[in-house]
């Protein structure tokens, strides 16, 4: 299950996947106190899932700026809870 959903991923236009990050992102930001938190942990939770799957293949300068990214989504799922 997981290798076909990593398949589909792969398949995505690069672009509109970004694009469709970056709403959900801003979505999150924009959305009042718990509401927008939530929907940052989800997304946050993905990219975790996707960079756990994808950990071994990945190369290693193209880790850290993924990991600051996803602890910048953290931080913001944080900031807006609190």
């Amino acid at each position: 299950m997981p290798e076909r959903m990593l398949i589909r991923l792969a398949r995505l236009n690069k672009t509109l996947a970004f694009l469709a990050t970056a709403v959900v992102v801003f979505l999150g930001l924009l959305l009042p106190g718990i509401v927008g938190a939530a929907v940052l942990v989800v997304l946050a939770a993905g990219l975790a899932w996707v960079q756990y799957m994808t950990w071994r293949v990945t190369p290693a300068p193209v880790r850290v700026p993924r990991l600051l990214i996803l602890a910048l989504v953290v931080a913001a799922a944080i900031y807006k809870a609190s």
